[in-house]
């Protein structure tokens, strides 16, 4: 009885990790891809592409990021371009154009969502500059005590789940 719960639930947290995942955005023929497809400001976008067939070299240009190289990738045939978006790029779609020699050219769109790469102080008071003083940076220790708190309260919770479910068999078994 148990697998046959297993096997939808199993199915559907699948297809919604696959659903969740952003994919690159390819031109209708497929040679040029924007990784990734969905960027925030200060992202670093890349561009491949293979419809540059045998050349080595070509350029790029896109609306919001400027002008960007075409070089050899890890694959032969294959251009890559680096471009990084600036951190005041609006929302909406951004458009990419690549250029090959001798005439070929292509064009692909992709999405700016707005909102920025990073960590976003909250204006939790003394919290957003702990053991920062004057003009320092805060080094990060509170941080990580903080991830390791949250680690240890989940842990918790999964031990006490464990044990109320272990009781609750065991009262299931005894009849009582």
């Amino acid at each position: 009885m148990r697998l046959a719960r297993t096997g939808p639930q199993l199915a559907l947290v699948l297809s919604a990790l696959v659903l969740s995942a952003s994919p690159a955005v390819a031109a209708p023929d497929g040679d040029v891809r924007v990784n990734p497809g969905q960027a925030a400001p200060g992202t670093t976008v890349t561009v491949s592409t293979t419809a540059c067939g045998k050349e080595t070299y070509g350029k790029g240009e896109s609306e919001a990021g400027g002008k960007f190289h075409l070089l050899p990738g890890d694959r032969e045939g294959v251009l890559v371009g680096k471009f990084t978006l600036p951190r005041d790029a609006a929302s909406g779609t951004d458009t990419v154009t690549l250029k090959c020699p001798p005439r070929i050219k292509q064009t692909v769109s992709y999405q700016i969502s707005g909102q920025p790469v990073g960590a976003v102080e909250a204006g939790f008071g003394w919290a957003a500059g702990v053991g920062a003083g004057a003009g320092e940076e805060a080094d990060g220790a509170g941080g990580d005590r903080l991830y390791a708190l949250g680690a240890l309260l989940l842990g918790g919770a999964t031990a006490g789940a464990l044990v109320w479910t272990r009781r609750r068999a065991t009262v299931a078994r005894n009849g009582a």
